[in-house]
């Protein structure tokens, strides 16, 4: 329940302040939450480390990061490590995506 007014007044001196511990940076009110920063620290580390692979072998590599509904370790990455294509919850692809996506492989 509930707290009386006496054990309210002998807390008083009690200063509570509330951590977001996610990495979806995805919480109202906060620049950025615990994790996603160490989360995108690590994605740029993968991204790096398969580049290099990717460009001596030609190949079209797709990564998948972590974030539920919430695309903002996709979309901050993809703007980091200057990706072709992203895929975020917020926009969803539109319906002839693949095709387009061929296109730009190929060009």
């Amino acid at each position: 329940g509930g707290i009386t007014a006496e054990e309210a007044q002998r807390s008083s001196h009690l200063n509570i302040v509330g951590m977001v511990g996610s990495i979806d940076n995805d919480f109202c009110g906060t620049d950025m939450t615990i994790g996603t920063d160490s989360a995108l620290h690590r994605i740029m580390e993968i991204v790096d480390a398969i580049t290099t692979t990717a460009q001596s072998h030609q190949r079209t590599f797709v990564l998948e990061v972590m974030g539920r509904h919430c695309g903002y370790l996709a979309l901050i990455t993809a703007l980091a490590c200057g990706a072709d294509w992203v895929f975020i919850p917020e926009s969803p692809p539109e319906d002839d995506w693949e095709e387009h996506l061929c296109r730009r492989l190929t060009e």
